[in-house]
């Protein structure tokens, strides 16, 4: 059993004032999109989300998820990636976690790098990457690995972790920039806007 971590926390400090995870895609906020790509996987989906109250409560209220709230989402992000490891079931083989400001990661691209998991294969790690190689999310660790991801502090997500087992890692195409696309700033949505093409 494979369980997806949404880490939808963070703060939106460079949207000036605007919340990103709020942001109107396809008829609905990132946050409400994003987390439904993750349900459609058929996988157990947690999300974590600042201390309450928070507009983006409302916004997955509905949906069946198990929500994480993280009063010290402030520390940055492996605040978030720790609270959301701490609510993973224990009969989990593994962790998908994703970022939910990333819009152009679908189901599909989720679906994916599932089918490329195989816990009999010795590798703990299996990340997507771009058409270009340059890894990115979602990344699926072993449950070997969540003590260590348990432990991180700051705002470096798994990073260090991803390092300490590049040679057990496994890298997944996904198309075109899926797996590096973020949007941060008032600048890069509206850049992202421009260049869409809805299909």
């Amino acid at each position: 059993m494979i369980v997806i971590v949404v880490l939808a926390a963070g703060a939106s400090s460079r949207m000036q004032g605007r919340d990103k995870l709020m942001e109107d895609v396809d008829g609905m906020p990132l946050l409400r999109r994003q987390v439904l790509r993750s349900l459609g996987t058929g996988c157990e989906v947690l999300v974590t989300l600042p201390a309450a109250p928070h507009p983006r409560y409302d916004t997955i209220k509905d949906l069946d998820v198990s929500v994480v709230p993280v009063p010290d989402a402030a520390e940055g992000m492996n605040a978030s990636l720790r609270a959301g490891i701490s609510a993973v079931p224990d009969a989990a083989s593994g962790v998908m976690v994703t970022l939910a400001d990333m819009p152009d990661i679908t189901k599909g691209d989720m679906n994916t790098v599932l089918k490329e998991v195989n816990f009999c294969s010795g590798e703990k790690i299996w990340r997507a990457v771009t058409e270009a190689g340059d890894p990115g999310h979602p990344i699926v660790f072993h449950k070997d690995l969540l003590p260590r991801l348990s432990a991180l502090s700051g705002d470096q997500g798994g990073s260090a972790v991803v390092r300490e087992n590049r040679d057990k890692t496994r890298f997944i195409p996904l198309p075109a920039d899926h797996a590096r696309t973020d949007l941060d700033t008032p600048e890069a949505w509206a850049d992202w806007r421009a260049r869409r093409v809805v299909t």
